[in-house]
């Protein structure tokens, strides 16, 4: 297995998707890196050759990516709690931010549903 960025990516699956492991790149960054480096995007990750591997890892480098964007995403959000904005208050509630409806879904952020005493009338 090859790493990058700290990150394990399958030897099994076209370098494509395989370097959409790494928290930061999607579909189509992975394109565009591939594309700068002019490696075939269909090669799969085991095939790759050190030379190869190495180019790819330092494009990878001038993006921001893994442990630095978790940091930035964290900070951003922390500093939207902190000035009592409205996506900060509805974080701090754990309630959906990008305005999502609250009175039939989001369990996701609600979590489990709360039993209500002599609520059957």
């Amino acid at each position: 297995m090859a790493r990058i960025k700290g990150v394990d990516i399958p030897n099994n699956k076209r370098i494509e998707v395989s370097l959409t492991y790494i928290y930061g790149i999607g579909r189509s960054l992975s394109n565009e890196i591939l594309n700068n480096v002019h490696v075939d995007k269909d090669k799969r990750a085991g095939d790759l050759s050190n030379d190869e591997l190495n180019l790819i890892r330092d494009e990878v480098n001038k993006y921001m990516t893994e442990g630095d964007l978790r940091r930035e995403v964290n900070m951003n959000i922390k500093t939207k709690m902190e000035i009592n904005s409205y996506q900060g208050t509805r974080h701090k509630k754990g309630l959906p931010v990008r305005g999502q409806r609250t009175n039939r879904n989001a369990r996701t952020r609600k979590g489990k549903g709360k039993v209500v005493a002599n609520k059957k009338k």
